[in-house]
């Protein structure tokens, strides 16, 4: 069976991409893709190096440098190679899909399965950069952009129906007979050891050679990662109070980034590195800088963060930044909007950017300021792509108005009380630039002064105009009846 059900299109010689809803044979090849990588997530812990030594298990470890690349899915059947990431892109043409078909078909394998690392490999770069996998894989300038992508292979998830997943030492032992020869697509560098071994390897791959990070598999222990902490200044958006033996006391800071001098766009939250006196003292501060806010966050314990004027800038350190779910979707935050003459925030939209992993709160920089160089988004791109559209930029964070398409209102005297049923239907124009919109919305409001409630409303989406249009036919029909009036 063919993995593909139309071609994709051509980007450059033989290079072409394409999206698994049009040109994918198989639906359940990416649900598999996605399956994999929501696996691995969960799987995965995360530590840096000194909570590494301090609580990593006595085990045997396969110890691979974590390739700083995009997971992807290679799918191979009798000579053909596509490879598909989470997100739904296919991607096949390249040299290292051309090597792996060689490489898989001289080993008389008929089917496979492969997670890997699609990545840049260059000799004139210390080390891949996700960045530049975007960059290529999208838009290739030239055939030798092409040339640079590679496949780093680290688990075989089929093989002519054998899984070999969850035994690793097997898996990786087959990979290097299979693509140990491979000048694109290869088994990841991977060596085993203890925990002392791997902190070795950590030094040599990350603090001489500037390595992203090392990965640890192991059959009995898990699979973990060790990465460096980073380090980002953030602007301090508001505030949460503990509860309970905890009230007088910070629960945690709302943070975010500044994308110019009255539009902050949310990051997260972060609720650890306080000390109990910190955590009075924070709090007394932050008290003294309350605004109001039409937007409002909650906290973990379901209490609602308090917003404060923009000013204070705070350095978190964290683990890692991830700007895609497990399925590949983009993460939406809040933008929200400064206005000195209300002394207040706005919610505007909501844009994709990213979250912190294992934020701790390091220090307040004072000498830091609310304001692009200072708390700008270019700190987090430089750990992570971001995904970027013609609707993220500022001049369109407005979104577009609302289209009124249809309007009706009816009446009913009943007891000499007049009750109101208006229909209201309208087209938000917003869709395609904000995935929190549908294209239409119907509304129905209901008042009746005899109930006990007199005001109801009623509300229905669609991205169908032909639909939205039925249902304001039927609802007239089933709310103008028996004495209703239309006006």
């Amino acid at each position: 069976m063919a993995l593909l059900s139309k071609p994709l299109t051509q980007k450059l010689g033989d290079y072409s991409t394409g999206n698994a809803a049009e040109s994918l044979a198989d639906p359940a090849m990416l649900q598999a893709t996605r399956m994999r990588r929501r696996q691995l997530s969960r799987m995965t812990k995360a530590y840096d190096r000194p909570t590494a030594k301090a609580r990593l298990p006595e085990a045997e470890y396969a110890i691979s440098r974590k390739v700083d690349g995009e997971f992807t899915c290679l799918f191979y059947q009798d000579g053909e190679v596509i490879t598909l990431n989470p997100g739904g892109t296919l991607r096949a043409g390249a040299a290292f899909h051309k090597e792996a078909a060689q490489l898989l078909t001289n080993a008389g394998v008929k089917s496979a399965m492969l997670g890997g690392e699609l990545h840049v490999k260059r000799a004139d770069v210390q080390r891949e950069r996700v960045h530049d996998v975007v960059r290529i894989a999208r838009a290739p300038d030239s055939q030798a952009d092409i040339d640079c992508l590679c496949f780093a292979v680290f688990n075989i998830y089929d093989l002519d129906g054998d899984d070999l997943s969850m035994n690793y030492a097997d898996a990786i032992e087959k990979a290097q007979q299979l693509f140990g020869d491979g000048s694109t697509i290869f088994p990841v560098e991977t060596h085993t050891g203890d925990r002392t071994k791997a902190l070795e390897l950590f030094d040599v791959y990350v603090n001489e050679q500037g390595a992203e990070g090392i990965v640890l598999r192991s059959d009995n222990a898990g699979v973990f990662k060790i990465k460096p902490r980073h380090s980002i200044d953030l602007a301090v958006l508001g505030y949460s109070e503990g509860v309970d033996d905890r009230a007088g006391m910070l629960h945690s800071m709302l943070i975010g980034i500044a994308r110019d001098n009255h539009h902050a766009h949310i990051v997260g939250r972060v609720g650890g590195g306080f000390s109990d006196d910190d955590r009075v003292a924070l709090l007394e501060q932050l008290r003294k800088l309350d605004v109001e806010s039409d937007y409002a966050e909650v906290n973990s314990d379901r209490v609602a963060y308090r917003m404060i004027k923009p000013g204070l800038v705070a350095e978190i350190s964290c683990l890692d930044v991830i700007s895609t779910t497990s399925h590949g979707s983009p993460i939406d935050r809040m933008v929200v909007e400064w206005s000195q003459d209300n002394n207040a925030w706005k919610g505007i939209r909501r844009l994709p950017l990213c979250s912190i992993i294992s934020p701790q709160f390091v220090q307040l920089r004072e000498d830091k300021t609310f304001s692009e160089a200072d708390t700008g988004a270019d700190q987090l791109s430089d750990i992570v792509n971001i995904p970027t559209s013609e609707h993220g930029k500022i001049d369109a964070l407005n979104l577009p108005e609302s289209t009124i398409l249809k309007r009706s209102v009816a009446t009913k005297t009943l007891k000499g009380n007049t009750m109101v049923r208006k229909l209201l239907l309208w087209q938000t124009n917003k869709q395609t630039a904000a995935r929190d919109y549908p294209a239409y919305v119907l509304h129905l409001t209901d008042f009746s002064p005899n109930r006990k409630e007199p005001l109801n409303h009623e509300i229905c989406v669609s991205d169908s105009e032909e639909q939205i249009h039925e249902l304001f036919a039927d609802w007239k029909k089933q709310y103008y009846k028996r004495g209703w009036k239309e006006q």
